[in-house]
């Protein structure tokens, strides 16, 4: 028997481990899918390109995108210890502060920007400043890269000269501009939740954490939830939490494991056969994410990173960062990046930029001779809103998930506008004295139609699923501005899916901010 028992050991999961264990007293289990974290693949930073497989990734693919020449998409997302925090490009964003007040301004008290901002101080230790907006006594180091290539460099230089102000803070005063980005590491090592919360709690004898273990549905007794089925290999078990059940499997598996508990679209749980515990109709609706579509240039000097992964450059590259934690495999490979907004009347930056100082094409799947550069350009706060959907009652069976991408003509107008804001600062005078040629979309697509083009047959995620069981206060929310969901007792839902919009920006420390803040829901502020 335990106190809590939490699905899901990501960016929010980890957080919620490490606080609630906090209290000798309190009993926590935590039930991970995924395996271990302890692959050399996942510390070292430049090598999250590798970590692509069924070993640290559920790998999820969409239904055919109606609006994306009927592509399946790929959507990976963190299945190992420290989730999505244990692949990722390592980015430290926050999002916009107009993103919170206006989840706080949808009914959701104390999710403004000022109610949360405590909590993203609380959870950083940030190297470089320790004032209003950032902390210095928190668990997750935030940094600046070490040794930045010197095409960031100048790609900041040409956002700059494009009309962009510099910015050194996206998480201070001001989020509009270019710069260079933080990212969560510490001393040339990626710093995850499960490194910077999640492993230091598991000494705690209060603590335990099941790997392998498949999350098969919450048990109920009439509408309170008492633990959870799981299966670790062949062999299953019930955990019961005595207090509650929280779920922070992230925004395509909390959904999920809802809809398998009887939680969801009654009509939809009938036509599986599955028992209804709570009509919700929201259970994976609100589906967002950030769509992006990249230019790929050639640059006409050796300065990339392209071919540094493979060969006898690769191991140089290692044995450097073995003995001193520093060179080409620290760097998070997204290095710079921006802010901007594609038309004057938005009141805050609605596209973003993220420049990787390498030729990157599908997601790294494909290799590309030479050196180069790849620019992402994304529309922040889409308008187009998917879905998370069983396709049975198997828990081993993957959901359909469907983002509708481009179902709202407002998300291609911003990408549109972002493709010819990244084309013009690739054409500044910085950039274009190294720039040789472009790749993508290419010299021959040149208008809206040519782009509009490209933007359908090769736009992908910028894996930043949220919004499937979403917070509020009317009939579609999921859980309420506490996190618990509706129609039952004992269970919380506590990771992005909450999200009543998509934040404007990368969703790892917003994550962490959740885990945070509900750590103090679920056992009062600290």
């Amino acid at each position: 028997m335990y106190d809590y028992v939490i699905v899901g050991s990501g960016s929010s999961g980890s957080v919620l481990a490490a606080r609630l264990s906090a209290d000798p007293a309190v009993r926590v289990l935590v039930l991970e899918a995924g395996g271990s974290d302890r692959h050399l693949y996942v510390q070292i930073p430049a090598a999250f390109v590798r970590l692509g497989g069924p070993r640290f990734n559920w790998g999820f693919e969409t239904e055919p995108q109606r609006n994306m020449n009927g592509r399946r998409m790929y959507l990976p997302q963190g299945r190992l210890l420290g989730g999505g925090s244990s692949i990722n490009a390592m980015v430290y964003i926050r999002g916009n502060a107009a993103d919170y007040d206006g989840w706080a301004q949808q009914g959701n008290r104390g999710w403004s920007y000022r109610d949360v901002l405590p909590y993203f101080r609380r959870a950083e230790h940030n190297e470089r400043w320790d004032n209003e907006f950032h902390g210095r006594s928190g668990p997750l180091n935030v940094c600046d890269p070490l040794g930045p290539n010197p095409l960031t460099r100048r790609f900041v230089e040409a956002a700059v000269q494009a009309g962009l102000p510099a910015n050194p803070d996206f998480n201070g005063a001001a989020q509009e501009g270019a710069g260079i980005y933080q990212v969560t590491q510490k001393n040339g090592r990626r710093m995850s939740a499960a490194r910077a919360y999640l492993r230091p709690a598991m000494r705690r004898p209060n603590l335990t954490v099941v790997t392998g273990a498949l999350a098969l549905r919450v048990v109920f007794e009439k509408d309170r939830a008492i633990g959870v089925e799981y299966a670790v290999g062949n062999a299953t078990a019930i955990a019961r939490a005595e207090r509650e059940v929280i779920v922070a499997a992230g925004a395509i598996n909390s959904p999920k494991l809802l809809l398998l508990s009887g939680i969801g679209p009654a009509d939809d749980l009938r036509r599986l056969g599955l028992p209804i515990v709570a009509d919700l109709p929201g259970v994976g609706r609100n589906l967002q994410d950030h769509l992006d579509i990249n230019i790929i240039a050639r640059v006409s000097e050796p300065v990339s990173y392209n071919g540094r992964d493979r060969g006898l450059p690769a191991l140089l590259s290692a044995a450097r960062w073995m003995v001193k934690r520093d060179g080409p495999a620290a760097s998070n490979v997204a290095e710079g990046g921006g802010f901007t907004k594609s038309h004057p009347r938005v009141n805050a930056p609605d596209i973003q930029f993220h420049f990787l100082p390498a030729m990157v094409i599908e997601h790294g799947r494909v290799r590309a001779a030479g050196h180069g550069v790849t620019l992402h350009t994304n529309c922040l706060r889409p308008e187009s809103r998917g879905q998370v959907r069983l396709v049975s009652a198997d828990p081993r069976d993957q959901p359909a998930v469907d983002p509708n991408y481009l179902s709202a003509k407002a998300d291609l107008d911003v990408l549109l506008e972002a493709l010819k804001r990244g084309r013009a600062i690739l054409n500044a005078p910085a950039m274009r004295k190294i720039v040789d040629s472009e790749l993508y979309p290419g010299p021959d697509a040149r208008s809206d139609a040519d782009l509009i083009d490209f933007i359908r047959r090769a736009a992908e995620t910028d894996y930043h699923p949220a919004g499937t069981c979403r917070m509020g206060v009317d009939l579609e929310a999921v859980v309420d501005p506490n996190l618990r969901v509706r129609g039952v007792e004992g269970l919380r839902v506590c990771d992005s899916s909450i999200m009543p919009a998509l934040v404007s920006g990368n969703t790892n420390a917003p994550s962490i901010m959740i885990g945070e803040k509900g750590a103090d829901l679920i056992r009062g502020p600290r």
